[in-house]
Order: structure tokens, then C-alpha cells, then sequence
């Protein structure tokens, strides 16, 4: 089973990104702070979508604002069908 490790702080990873931004690697910078390579990468990723340099995925505000309207579905389906067993109950009471 993997280790997990509690989450960076948004500091940890913004510098982690500007060492990249500088020119090391993101395997070089994962030694220096001791954390893993994926993770430094992901962190340069999503700063590149979030600056518009890349254009390949969702960025931060996108992929919040997706979150929210999955969540907001959620209810609303969960009130739907609320109202759905309401009804029938009130249509067969009569």
C-alpha cells in the first residue's frame, strides 16, 4: 500500500514550480524538497493551464466550478426524486 503524505502547502508548491520555471528538472526538484516527481509535475501542469500556456485540461477555476455544479446536480437529483415519492404518495392517498 502507497504512503500517503499530508498535502502541500500552496507555498511548497509554487516554489516547486518556479525551481522547474527556472530550468531543473522536475526530478531534481523533487529530490531537493523530498517530495515525488509525479507530484511536481502535476503542480507545473496545473500552472501551466492555470496561466493559459497550456491548453489540455481544465483549469483551477474550471475544475472548481465543476466540482460545484456536480454537487449542486447531486441535490438536485436527490430532491427530484423527494418530490417524485411525495407525489405518488399523496396520489395514492386519495
Amino acid at each position: 500500500m502507497p504512503r500517503t503524505h499530508p498535502a502541500y502547502p500552496e507555498e511548497f508548491k509554487q516554489e516547486a514550480v518556479q525551481m522547474v520555471r527556472a530550468g531543473r528538472s522536475a526530478g531534481d526538484v523533487a529530490s531537493a524538497l523530498g517530495c515525488s516527481p509525479q507530484s511536481v509535475t502535476n503542480w507545473v501542469r496545473r500552472y501551466e493551464r492555470d496561466q493559459g500556456i497550456r491548453k489540455d485540461g481544465l483549469n483551477t477555476e474550471e475544475r472548481e466550478e465543476l466540482r460545484k455544479l456536480r454537487r449542486e446536480n447531486i441535490r438536485l437529483k436527490q430532491e427530484r426524486d423527494l418530490l417524485k415519492r411525495a407525489a405518488a404518495f399523496f396520489a395514492a392517498d386519495q
